[in-house]
């Protein structure tokens, strides 16, 4: 089920439970996942992409291990707020994605995530190699928390 707000997207959640934060790029999909409680996102992995069906079965298998309760994919906005072929494509996934999972779905506006993932590792002094191999999962922690701080505000993880 896809849902298009944050409150919406609550209301189809438990009351515990982790969720999972998705960057997805062209050639890489950022994962992230909270803690049961909803409160602090983790980087978790970095998935090298392949086909739709390959990159679905690996973060599937994240989510069932994990106990996910719920996806948070990242909307890669234009800086004017319009949504371009970048954000049509996350769409099309998440639609692809919903007919292989009952999990919840919904969006998080990630403009500027990668520029924050990056100077937070720049801050930590993390290598310039080091920095490309962890930047799609860092920028997915920084979508999901984006997400955990507003369902916060909204009274959750408790119904």
């Amino acid at each position: 089920m896809i849902c298009e707000t944050p409150e919406s997207f609550a209301s189809t959640l438990p009351g515990f439970g982790a969720l999972a934060g998705l960057d997805l790029g062209t050639v890489t999909l950022g994962v992230a996942t909270s803690d049961r409680m909803r409160t602090v996102a983790t980087p978790l992995e970095t998935i090298k992409r392949k086909k739709f069906g390959v990159d679905a079965a690996a973060l599937l298998r994240i989510c069932q291990d994990r106990e996910v309760a719920g996806l948070v994919l990242g909307l890669p906005m234009n800086m004017d707020g319009t949504e371009g072929p970048r954000c049509q494509a996350t769409r099309a996934f998440a639609r692809n994605l919903e007919k292989l999972t009952p999990l919840p779905i919904t969006f998080w506006d990630e403009r500027l995530s990668t520029v924050a993932a990056e100077r937070a590792l720049l801050e930590a002094d993390t290598s310039r190699r080091r920095r490309a191999e962890v930047i799609d999962h860092v920028a997915a922690a920084f979508i999901l928390q984006g997400l955990l701080d507003r369902l916060a505000f909204l009274g959750q993880p408790h119904e």
